[in-house]
């Protein structure tokens, strides 16, 4: 960790904002700097950027959905069709107002939560909303209105006060995020990622791991663990299966160790910190550790190494196309400890029926010339089919729409 503290600090005394260091390439750093200190972000993509620079699969139209959305990570759809988007930098919650006028775009947005604890998953339940803070789980009750006619204000509203009903996950560090959401079971599901690039925690069961308490936040149980940073997960309709991302370490070169999609059951253990990828034994950490390494559970799919993996969500219905069914779509953040960066993309993984996931390509230009002009980082889809995707450093909120 001192480490990378001194670098990014000689990067931030230098005024640079996107830079590879003349280092060795394991400690290359290689990113926007502004935006992982302090939040900067770029200008709105223009027509020409969209046109000549991002690509999506051939019958998907892109458009911008909505901008000036500072931080834009976490996206979770009301039953009235408005959008409920976390901003970590804005410490807020906000609501998108859905497209009621039907021109393309959101109808406006305004604040729904302030003053919240670095917040990131949002999810909704029996009238309450749900908010993952970095040391806890608030609730508020939630009222989502009717979807509004052409020039009305969305009647969607919080009331009463913010209840913190679980008020002691451990808190901060290297990954500070905590994603939730309400699995087929019930439950809430809750990711705490490391407390550092790679160590033994204080508290390996509730550090590095994937917890889970009832809608009243009591309960709580280590669903898994070694689960180094596991932002994004979903569960696959087909079979009822919880997929979940996770950033691999840093620190080891360029090319290694991968970020992994991981099938996550209970009581697994995934390898962290003692084993990376499919049980390679970790430099720093995995001597003497063979029993507990052959037991970790491998990934179910590699994605390349420090793309930084982050929402995931399963897309189906009849307003996608026959090879979209079933396949999950992926945020890959991008890297920052490469000497050329990688990842910066949304990808859609399809399940082959030889057991397989392949990987493809579903929205690219985010990265050209190792100049970086957005960072997608969570997926929803749309009461109207469309895909939609946040992107924090561009603060726009992209929906790619299949024209049939």
């Amino acid at each position: 960790m001192w480490r990378i503290s001194l670098i990014l600090l000689a990067i931030l005394a230098l005024g640079v904002g996107s830079c590879t260091w003349l280092l060795p390439e394991r400690f290359a750093v290689n990113a926007p700097i502004g935006q992982m200190l302090w939040g900067a972000s770029v200008d709105t993509p223009d027509a020409e950027v969209i046109d000549q620079q991002m690509a999506v699969p051939e019958g998907f139209e892109l458009s911008i959905w909505a901008e000036n959305v500072r931080g834009a990570r976490v996206l979770r759809f009301t039953p009235a069709g408005d959008l409920l988007v976390s901003s970590p930098v804005q410490n807020s919650i906000l609501l998108l107002e859905a497209d009621a006028d039907g021109d393309g775009r959101s109808d406006g947005q305004r604040v729904l939560l302030e003053d919240l604890n670095h917040p990131y998953g949002v999810e909704l339940r029996d009238d309450f909303l749900y908010v993952g803070e970095t040391g806890g789980i608030a609730r508020i009750p939630f009222e989502a209105g009717t979807r509004p006619s052409p020039g009305a204000t969305s009647g969607a509203r919080v009331s009463g006060s913010l209840e913190h009903i679980v008020s002691n996950l451990p808190a901060g560090g290297n990954h500070w995020t905590r994603n939730l959401r309400f699995g087929p079971d019930g439950l809430l599901y809750v990711n705490v990622g490391s407390s550092c690039n790679v160590c033994l925690e204080d508290e390996p069961m509730r550090r590095a791991a994937l917890l889970r308490f009832r809608p009243d936040g009591t309960g709580e149980e280590t669903f898994a663990s070694g689960l180094r940073n596991s932002v994004g997960f979903d569960w696959q309709p087909s079979t009822g299966k919880l997929f979940a991302t996770d950033n691999g370490r840093d620190l080891l070169g360029d090319n290694f160790p991968p970020c992994e999609l991981n099938h996550v059951v209970l009581g697994g253990f995934y390898g962290f910190p003692v084993a990376n990828g499919d049980r390679i034994p970790d430099p720093d950490f995995g001597e003497g550790q063979e029993e507990r390494i052959a037991s970790s559970i491998p990934p179910a799919h590699p994605f390349r190494a420090h793309n930084a993996p982050l929402g995931i969500t399963f897309v189906a219905g009849e307003a996608l196309p026959d090879s979209m069914q079933g396949a999950a779509i992926v945020a890959l953040h991008g890297s920052w400890n490469r000497t050329k960066k990688d990842g910066y993309k949304v990808v859609s993984l399809h399940w082959e029926e030889n057991g397989e996931i392949s990987e493809r390509d579903f929205l690219t230009g985010f990265l050209n010339d190792e100049e970086v002009g957005g960072r997608p980082a969570d997926i929803a889809q749309g009461p109207d089919g469309a895909i939609y995707i946040s992107d924090d450093y561009a603060g726009v909120i992209w929906k790619a729409r299949y024209a049939k």
